[in-house]
């Protein structure tokens, strides 16, 4: 069997599997990486949303033969340490507003935000309406008056 390395939340990982096995699947059955949920497996629900190489990516959708060595896979566990805190702005955000309900959806939801948030930092401007919009991740709860208002807290306090 063939063995993949990249780097997983700050730190080099290697596993023997195949090429073609989803990321989301090392991720959570080999390497006990918990917080990208499996919602869909189709790339739709976003449940699984975390980073690769500071941008977000559905880990459902992407083999893991696709990675490189030096592909840096940053999920909910490893977000904190992206700031040197035991939370990272966006997650005390979410506390702060109280967005979880049954929380099936928050890791992917927060990941999401951050990545968009960096996103238009790197473009020179503001968070907006529409950039909130674009934030597509499903929660079956419906907290996404609490998300907008968690997103746009924690941008505000992102560095």
């Amino acid at each position: 069997m063939p063995k993949q390395t990249f780097i997983l939340n700050g730190k080099p990982v290697t596993v023997n599997v195949n090429d073609d096995v989803r990321v989301l699947w090392v991720l959570r059955d080999l390497l006990g990486v918990t917080g990208p949920k499996y919602g869909c497996g189709i790339n739709v629900c976003k449940a699984c949303t975390s980073h690769i190489n500071g941008k977000a990516f559905n880990p459902c959708s992407v083999k893991v033969g696709d990675l490189k060595k030096k592909d840096r896979v940053t999920t909910i566990e490893g977000l904190p340490d992206t700031v040197g805190k035991k939370l990272h702005p966006m997650q005390q955000a979410w506390i702060d507003r109280d967005v979880p309900q049954c929380g099936y959806c928050q890791p992917g939801q927060i990941m999401a935000a951050v990545a968009t948030v960096k996103k238009v930092r790197r473009e020179g401007r503001q968070l907006r309406e529409s950039d909130l919009d674009e934030i597509r991740n499903i929660c079956r709860c419906g907290t996404y008056a609490r998300i907008r208002e968690a997103v746009e807290e924690g941008a505000r306090n992102m560095r």
